[in-house]
């Protein structure tokens, strides 16, 4: 076995090249802070893309996982195991669900709640209810079904035929919502807020008419919330700040802080049509993860915590307002609770990924949401003093670009 050192150089030499990432690797963490290779330290605005809301290494998350290590890691699903069973618990007192299935991420969890759209409209009108709706910047995931009911064509290039009726319409647009969802439509997915599309929240019309659309035609309405969920929103789950309820939601991301797991969350009736047989994952509900997932769920839903998401939201606004009154770099900031975008203006249009790159160079782990947001998602319990120093970094970087910005070409 090597052991010879690794860089970033050693990515290209032995991965398949569909990522592009940073010059420099992390290797430890703690709390909202980093450190590469180097020693150098960063603020995580990032959380792993919406995933590790907790902070790196918990200490509560931390020990739950070293006391299942010496228990049990894994059962195939000829078995239950305890901690999914725990968690399932959770998750349906703590929601509008009923029934939970397991899987290991986003895109797995969309794709059972599809299937299972499908497969319910066929139990209960029969094999030409088939039509599902979605919103164009959608996303959903990258298998090959996710893929493609997600609204963003540059994501399907090159992967035709691509699985059939499937209906994209403008978000937030009532009068398309109206056109498309029919007697045909079985299922209609959205985005409570739309994430890699832009970082941009549902309208509260827009969602009840969704629901009364999908109740009028008898389909079925799915919230995918694996980015938004889990106390991001400072509600526990998004939907619940705009009071519609869904028929089935999807979650992972936060749910495990970094432990691969994601969860489709429906009701009895619903459930009822994935019979023996008719869906699985190998590991789906793994003891590890579920152990890991059920603490996450029972410190993120303590009023306190997501009190403290709403007042740490209003911090970042306030902060990125005193940087956008000083340097005019963004024409909106939107979002819910500790999930926000920065749209760039006009002068810095396409400039999203230089932010990335030289917020990299300040000390400070940022995101993208497309070519002209700078996306934020930082921990739920981000220390006050940790998000005052990203904003200082944030604002050198901002400086710097607005600057560069106006230099003749």
């Amino acid at each position: 076995m090597s052991t010879a050192p690794v860089s970033r150089q050693t990515f290209d030499e032995v991965m398949v090249p569909n990522y592009a990432p940073a010059a420099f690797i992390p290797v430890s963490g703690k709390g909202s802070r980093l450190w590469d290779q180097s020693g150098k330290e960063y603020i995580d605005f990032a959380c792993g893309i919406a995933v590790t809301s907790l902070g790196h290494l918990h200490p509560e998350l931390t020990a739950v996982l070293h006391e299942q290590v010496d228990r049990l890691w894994h059962l195939s699903n000829t078995f239950t195991n305890e901690p999914a069973l725990r968690l399932a618990r959770r998750l349906t007192e703590t929601t509008f669900a009923e029934r939970v299935f397991f899987s290991n991420s986003g895109a797995e969890a969309n794709e059972a709640a599809l299937k299972l759209a499908r497969r319910y409209a066929h139990d209960h009108f029969g094999g030409d209810k088939t039509k599902i709706v979605s919103c164009k910047q959608a996303f959903h995931g990258r298998t090959l079904f996710t893929v493609s009911v997600g609204g963003q064509p540059k994501y399907t290039e090159g992967f035709a035929p691509l699985p059939g009726d499937l209906t994209h319409i403008e978000f937030n647009n009532l009068t398309e919502a109206e056109l498309a969802i029919d007697d045909n439509t079985c299922a209609v997915i959205v985005e409570p807020v739309q994430g890699e599309g832009g970082v941009t929240p549902a309208t509260q019309a827009y969602l009840e008419k969704l629901r009364a659309l999908c109740d009028q035609h008898n389909a079925l309405l799915i919230f995918d919330e694996v980015q938004i969920g889990v106390g991001r929103s400072g509600q526990l789950f998004s939907y619940q700040g705009y009071g519609v309820t869904p028929d089935i939601l999807t979650s992972a991301k936060a749910l495990g802080n970094g432990m691969p797991i994601g969860a489709m969350l429906t009701t009895k009736k619903v459930a009822a049509s994935f019979v023996v047989g008719t869906h699985g994952s190998t590991y789906g509900g793994n003891p590890l993860a579920c152990a890991v997932a059920d603490k996450v769920i029972e410190l993120i839903s303590q009023p306190e915590l997501l009190e403290g998401v709403k007042a740490r939201h209003q911090l970042l606004v306030e902060g990125l307002k005193r940087i956008n009154d000083k340097y005019h770099a963004f024409t909106e900031v939107r979002g819910q609770g500790l999930l926000l975008g920065a749209q760039l203006a006009p002068s810095l249009k396409g400039k999203a990924k230089d932010f990335v790159n030289a917020a990299a160079r300040h000390g400070l782990v940022v995101l993208v949401a497309g070519t002209d947001v700078v996306r934020f998602a930082p921990s739920l319990i981000i220390p006050e003093a940790d998000l005052a120093e990203g904003l200082k970094r944030f604002e050198a970087v901002t400086a710097e670009l607005v600057e560069k910005a106006a230099q003749p070409a």
